[in-house]
Parts: C-alpha cells; structure tokens; sequence
C-alpha cells in the first residue's frame, strides 16, 4: 500500500525547494518515521529518503546518505549491527549527522559498533529526546548554514536558538551548578594535573611532586552506596549529579581493574541513559573520559577514565585524607 502522507509529506518539502539540508530516515515502526518526517520538514529540512531498516543491509555502497541520517533500531541483530558499523563509517567519510536511537539492552551492542562519525545515541527517547537530538545535530553542520536559502537559513537558526535553550535547561536540571555558562563552550573545568609542580631549591629544576595511588575501592563503593540511600527518602532528581557519580564508579573500577561498559555507566549515572550519553559525550570532549575498545571482540567498547583524570581522582581523596569515608 502507497503511503500517502509520506506523499503529502515530499509535497510539502518539494514547495519549499531543494536547499534545504536533506534528511535519511531508516526505521521499522511507521508512526515512528511519520513523526521524524513531520518534526524535520518542520525545521525546514527536506526528507531525501524513508525506508525500513532492510534497506541497510543491501549489498555496498547501500543507500545513498542524506546530510542527516536519523536511525531507529530498538532490537538489533548481528546482521543490522554490521550494516550500522557500515554506515557510520559511510557517514564520517560523507561527513553526514548520525542520530541512532535503540534501547537500553542493545546500548552496549550499538555503542560498539559506532566508533567513527560521532554518531549521538539515544536510548529508547522521547520525542522531545529526538527534537533535542536533531537541533544539535543541526548545530553541528553551522558550516553548511551559508549554502541554505535565506528562509531555510532563518528556519535553521531558529529552531537552533529554541532547541539549545531547551538542552540548557535540562542539563542545567540535572547538574546544577555545573553547567557551563553562555560562551564557554564545555561544561567543565579541566586543566590536567599539573598544579603539584614545583622548584626545587638546590637546582631550581622543575619537580613533580608524587602522585598518590588511587583510593581503596570499598571506601569508593562505600560513597556511592551512601549516594545512591538518598533516593529512598527523596526524589532521585533532587540530587542529580551524573558526572561525579560516573567519575566515583569509573574510579573505582579502576582501581579494582574492572572495565565498564557505557550501559553500566549509564545506570552508575542515576539519570536516564540518553541523558548519561550526553554527559559521557561532554565528558569525553573535556578530557576526563575515554572510549577503549576492546581487544579480544572489536564489536565491544568500554568507558575509562583518562590518566589524567585518574590522577585528579586520586589527589582529590588524597586531599581529603580519612574524613572520606564520611563523604556523601
């Protein structure tokens, strides 16, 4: 059967010419593809193709790729899995966006497997979620911003402006006082560990001063399980805090040799997982977190603390000497 309201869809795309930023969708859920449809031609974007998932798994060089390519895949197999490392390597050498939403038991599946085109994962969204997603994807291709028509390039700018004052808030919910403040760019401060320089008087050569080791984990363990009590008397939001309790579970990881997995992470979080993959996403960008892939299974990925970070981790407990064991 002919789907008419993607032919009303095109329609309506083809009224507003052909400058506009193209659009991939790929998903098997129809209601789900008439709403990315709807919610993109209302951003002024132009719907190059919609298609189901089977239309990845074709034989190379598989469709061709719009500017944008938005893909829903909730249950993912060995066969999508393949076609979806294709194309995220298809999408950083095209330099197309990448948006992939899928749920949480197939997270570490997907994550895997998207190691390229810096593709943003959503975990089982909101439409809102998805909204979010595309106007930063939108942020992310400013360059193409000069070759739109003006009414495009106006739509563009717009639905930008309305759709960043939207994240900042959430984020600014769910990290109070660390969110970055308008112009500066990362929401965290990371300056590395370089602040136990100093002279040595005999020389006047620079000396490092001796990193201490990391923490003992159970004391690590113990700070997050106090952490994690407050939600049985308050609403778990109150204290939402998803970058220092991911910095607290990868460091004691760390310290008892355990690899995480960014599903774990996320649930380490105490924030819903897209949220989490946000702040990982930041968090990477500021140097604090890392992507290792891992060695025996290339389809596997693991999240860790970079050495530097690890470093400010065990200075800041090294600071705080025997009264953390009453942190909370």
């Amino acid at each position: 059967m002919r789907d008419h309201s993607h032919d009303r869809t095109m329609g309506r795309v083809q009224d507003r010419g052909t400058s506009a930023l193209a659009v991939s969708i790929f998903a098997d859920r129809s209601y789900l593809r008439a709403e990315m449809e709807e919610d993109a031609v209302a951003a002024g974007l132009r719907i190059a193709q919609t298609a189901d998932l089977g239309n990845l798994l074709g034989a190379d060089p598989g469709p061709a790729l719009g500017d944008l390519v938005l893909v829903d895949c909730p249950v993912i197999d060995g066969a999508e899995l393949a076609a979806l490392a294709r194309l995220d390597l298809r999408a950083a050498k095209s330099g197309s966006q990448l948006v992939v939403s899928t749920s949480i038991g197939s997270l570490d599946d997907v994550f895997g497997c998207l190691d390229q085109c810096e593709a943003q994962i959503l975990v089982t969204p909101s439409r809102a979620d998805r909204v979010i997603a595309l106007g930063r994807t939108l942020a992310r291709a400013g360059n193409r911003v000069r070759e739109l028509s003006e009414e495009d390039r106006l739509a563009l700018l717009r639905l930008t402006e309305q759709v960043g004052q939207i994240a900042q808030k959430l984020e600014a919910l769910s990290s109070g006082s660390g969110a970055a403040a308008p112009g500066q760019g990362s929401a965290f401060r990371f300056d590395g560990a370089d602040d136990d320089a100093r002279l040595d008087e005999g020389t006047d050569r620079l000396v490092r001063a001796a990193r201490p080791p990391l923490p003992d984990p159970r004391l690590v363990r113990k700070i997050i399980r106090q952490r994690q009590l407050r939600a049985r008397f308050f609403e778990g939001d109150l204290f939402a805090d998803p970058a220092w309790d991911m910095l607290l579970d990868l460091t004691a990881a760390r310290a008892e040799h355990v690899r995480v997995s960014v599903t774990s992470l996320c649930i380490a979080s105490g924030v819903p997982p897209t949220t989490a993959l946000r702040w990982i996403g930041q968090m990477t960008d500021a140097g604090l977190l890392q992507r290792v892939d891992d060695e025996t299974d290339r389809r596997r990925a693991f999240i860790t603390l970079t050495d530097k970070a690890a470093d400010a981790m065990a200075r800041y407990f090294a600071e705080l000497g025997a009264s953390a064991a009453t942190l909370v």
